[in-house]
């Protein structure tokens, strides 16, 4: 059991590279108790499971293994006096910051007087994705396959075909490569690589075949993978043979507990509504991290970590105000996908604070943001599907906003 002699200031749902730069940064700021709440056996995240490079570079300027990396993290929150308790699940979160978790022991209750959300991501499972065809043998996920390979030593398959080209894709590529898997294909139904370049070079490094504009349909075989359905550009389709099927990417955040909870959840993110400084519905609560978007690299996410953390740290410093009247801000058209933060307090916007969003599709235009009918901000943009987009809230004309800021796309 967590030990409540002494009062919880922050408690930090997630162990990974955002929880745990976090609380490593509020116990930087002087802030007396930090407890982490990890449910895995150990914390780190999802580099524990990633044994390739590059991590670390930018928060330790050198290269780690993502186990060695996620092993530096918790070195350094724990020298910071940050208490990690693993194998903890968060079974409900309340209003003003009280927890239910389930521990080995049972269950219990604390009160904090601040949570901060970094429970991650979640790849998008088979069933989500419409993929036809029996149950078998040889289906996972890059997650899965990580945790296979470097954590139970595991070979799941021998001929996979990967679908997907998102980073985590090339990062399956190397755990493949580390394990003596040949995957026989890459498929990806855009007509472009997701993930950017010079990573894509990769697979044809390693001698994997990319077919884009390629379609997975089913997955046939018997107790086990014998081949994959996939559907052409031009509506023909065939099969391609291997023993196993990855699938990549697609992430979604995992925000089961804010949606069971009381804090307001973005449909089109799937992570919760903050306001710049990363603040929710509930102002005990703040997120960071993957959850708030999938999804950024561990260096990001680390970084959004220290950010929260700095304001958590003002916040109880009472130097982050509150009840401030904020402003709803959303996309509008298919060519954005989304926009984060979804709500802004124009009065105490700092000069770094941005605008997150990601495409649809590939854009080369303006985007436009209007308030009451007038146009408070433009920005210039030339990017692909799913890339990331920053825009500079400074740029936006905040006198002349008088109610909800909505942001189009208008084509060059």
């Amino acid at each position: 059991m967590i030990d409540l002699t002494t009062p919880i200031d922050v408690a930090i749902i997630g162990g990974g590279p955002s929880g745990l730069a976090a609380a490593t940064t509020l116990k930087a700021a002087g802030v007396g108790r930090v407890v982490v709440l990890e449910r895995e056996t150990e914390a780190g995240g999802i580099p524990r499971h990633c044994g390739h490079p590059p991590f670390g570079a930018r928060e330790f300027k050198r290269i780690y293994t993502g186990p060695a990396y996620a092993r530096k993290l918790v070195q350094t929150a724990l020298a910071a006096g940050v208490e990690i308790n693993c194998l903890t699940t968060v079974v409900q979160a309340r209003i003003g910051g009280e927890l239910l978790l389930a521990l080995p022991e049972g269950q219990q209750v604390i009160n904090t007087r601040r949570v901060i959300y970094a429970t991650g991501v979640r790849e998008t499972p088979r069933s989500a994705r419409l993929l036809g065809g029996m149950r078998l043998q040889g289906v996972v996920n890059t997650g899965a396959l990580q945790s296979m390979v470097f954590l139970k030593h595991m070979r799941p398959f021998k001929r996979p075909v990967i679908v997907g080209t998102e980073l985590v894709a090339i990062s399956a590529v190397s755990t493949c490569a580390h394990a003596g898997i040949r995957p026989v294909a890459m498929v990806e139904p855009d007509p472009r690589p997701t993930a950017r370049f010079p990573f894509t070079i990769y697979p044809r490094l390693k001698g994997v075949p990319l077919h884009l504009n390629t379609r997975p349909v089913a997955i046939h075989g018997n107790k086990t993978v014998s081949s994959l359905e996939v559907e052409d550009a031009d509506g023909t389709r065939r099969h391609i043979d291997c023993d196993g099927v990855l699938l990549s990417g697609m992430f979604t955040p995992e925000s089961t507990l804010g949606r069971m909870g009381h804090l307001e959840v973005d449909p089109a993110t799937g992570g919760p509504v903050v306001d710049q400084f990363g603040r929710c519905s509930d102002p005990a609560y703040f997120a960071a991290g993957n959850l708030l978007r999938p999804v950024e690299t561990a260096g990001w996410c680390w970084s959004e970590g220290r950010r929260t953390g700095a304001r958590v740290a003002d916040d109880l410093k009472g130097k982050l105000l509150k009840g401030v009247q904020t402003v709803p801000v959303s996309v509008q058209g298919p060519v954005l996908k989304y926009v984060m933060p979804q709500r802004l307090n124009l009065k105490v916007s700092r000069g770094k604070d941005v605008l997150q969003l990601r495409l649809n599709d590939i854009a080369k235009g303006q985007i436009i943001a209007t308030s009451g009918g007038k146009t408070v901000g433009q920005w210039q943009v030339n990017s692909r599907k799913e890339r990331r987009i920053l825009l500079a809230i400074s740029r936006l004309d905040q006198p002349a906003i008088t109610g909800p800021v909505t942001l189009t796309f208008t084509p060059a």
